[in-house]
């Protein structure tokens, strides 16, 4: 279990080392489609919360929309950590290149602090995945070496998949980005990414919500005085994990913030971790964990 002081703010936000050197804050902004983004929110989280690190992709469609919140809330590129993500339709060498040159170009950035790979399955007729994979690796190694990039990783890869691209060299993935809650606890893929200096980043810390209504987490909400959401975000940084949690309400980001000026106990840690069940919420809408 990581050390986190609790006595910190979102404006001296914790941060985990990369292999690399670079320093990504444990806690950060997710968005997603479907309604997961508010302008509103992205600039308060930004002014008013001192979040530092958003997390995006191209298959939500809100880039665009995030580098004009960024370039209005006068926040200095260099204490921001911009992530985003290459969807699979655009996997490949050339594509790929591309993709993150468009991605750049639609916040507004000159370069990317992480980009990540979003699934490790392909979309390339008459390439195999693996195939497809090590050559879009490839690109993003590219990317990095030229700057473009200051970091590198994957999205909901699997052991197997890290291993893969572990066989053909080169750099290792920075950043490991996978579903994390009290429910979805992959310890062996958790263990494995710090194994190899893997950096564990957990979105869905909340279980879509399933968590905050849990006994236990209640329970454990009442002893401490602070909100469900608040016991979920602060067990996942307790133990480590980059957590980014989406909100696009203001009142809820200033809730999930406020997560550093207390400690659970080793036994309440225990008490979260013992509810796993491997209950994986994305699953459901993508062919990824079918093999």
């Amino acid at each position: 279990m990581m050390t986190i002081p609790s006595s910190c703010t979102t404006r001296s936000c914790p941060t985990i080392k990369l292999s690399n050197g670079l320093n990504i804050p444990i806690l950060g902004l997710g968005t997603s489609h479907d309604g997961g983004y508010s302008h509103e929110a992205v600039l308060y989280a930004l002014q008013e919360c001192g979040i530092r690190h958003i997390d995006t992709a191209k298959r939500y469609g809100c880039e665009e929309a995030l580098g004009k919140a960024v370039a209005e809330s006068a926040v200095p590129r260099d204490e921001l950590w911009l992530t985003t993500k290459l969807w699979p339709g655009d996997y490949g060498y050339q594509s790929t290149k591309q993709a993150c040159r468009a991605s750049c170009a639609r916040l507004g950035v000159d370069y990317l602090d992480l980009y990540l790979m979003h699934w490790p399955d392909c979309m390339v007729p008459g390439l195999s995945s693996r195939e497809v994979r090590a050559e879009t690796w490839r690109a993003l190694e590219e990317l990095y070496d030229e700057g473009l990039c200051r970091a590198i990783g994957v999205s909901n890869f699997l052991i197997r998949h890290l291993n893969e691209l572990k066989d053909h060299g080169g750099i290792v993935p920075h950043v490991n980005q996978v579903e994390f809650h009290p429910f979805q606890q992959p310890l062996e893929l958790v263990e494995y990414c710090r194994k190899e200096d893997i950096v564990f980043e957990g979105y869905c810390p909340l279980a879509k919500g399933q968590a905050l209504t849990h006994p236990a987490i209640m329970e454990l909400a009442h002893k401490y005085g602070r909100s469900a959401s608040q016991i979920c975000i602060r067990w996942s940084i307790q133990n480590g994990v980059v957590t980014i949690p989406k909100s696009t309400k203001p009142d809820r980001i200033h809730e999930n913030c406020q997560v550093f000026g207390f400690t659970l106990t080793a036994e309440d840690m225990g008490q979260i971790s013992g509810l796993h069940t491997n209950q994986k919420l994305i699953h459901l809408t993508h062919p990824i964990w079918k093999g």
